[in-house]
């Protein structure tokens, strides 16, 4: 288990690609493109977060929660495999699964997606006084194209119902707020033994406007 903890952003990049090798079989179009372009941008997005450049931990430790541990507090490797393996994966594969049968599930993760977006582009910049962070390119690359495009097929299409929209929207909010901000409240600890590796480190020169 402990393994996967220290690499499950590895194995994403993986299964980014078996995602890629699916699409040229399967030939998905139009919302189930988006939708499984979508999971291979978020596999993408946390290899770029916790492998290379890897710094985002430390980062958002140090930048958006002011710790002195920020190593492992408030956000730690426990937290960061629950988060990105059902909020992420878990969400992500089910939405491009069931596309437009379940649309008000992509609406959700598309919200994600667009989350990212602003918080790596906007946000964490602002706060860091940084010109990048981890997760910012395949955020501006990947994550706010797909989003676009996304809604405009939806909306162009007429796709979406009332109580798409509605779900959509609510449960994308809770997914990045209780999913992702509250999760990392409820699962802190400054005694934990999931520490990250020291490299997330690396944030220490890149929070203090370089």
């Amino acid at each position: 288990m402990n393994f996967l903890r220290m690499h499950w952003f590895d194995l994403g990049l993986v299964l980014a690609s078996a995602t890629g090798g699916f699409m040229l079989i399967a030939h998905p179009t139009g919302i189930a493109l988006l939708l499984w372009l979508n999971l291979i941008a978020l596999f993408l997005h946390q290899f770029e977060e916790y492998r290379y450049p890897g710094y985002f931990p430390g980062m958002m430790n140090r930048v958006m929660f002011a710790s002195p541990q920020p190593d492992r507090y408030p956000l730690n490797a426990n937290t960061a495999l629950i988060i990105n393996l059902v909020v992420g994966w878990l969400f992500f594969f089910l939405a491009a699964v069931f596309r437009e049968k379940v649309l008000w599930l992509g609406i959700a993760t598309i919200l994600v997606s667009a989350g990212n977006f602003v918080a790596h582009t906007f946000l964490f910049n602002i706060r860091g006084k940084s010109r990048y962070n981890p997760g910012m390119l395949t955020a501006d690359l990947l994550f706010l194209p797909i989003t676009v495009y996304f809604f405009v097929l939806v909306l162009h299409g007429s796709l979406a119902t009332l109580p798409d929209w509605g779900i959509g929207i609510v449960l994308g909010i809770a997914l990045n707020y209780l999913g992702i901000l509250k999760m990392i409240d409820l699962l802190k600890n400054k005694n934990t033994r999931y520490i990250f590796p020291g490299r997330i480190m690396l944030s220490d020169s890149k929070t203090k406007g370089n």
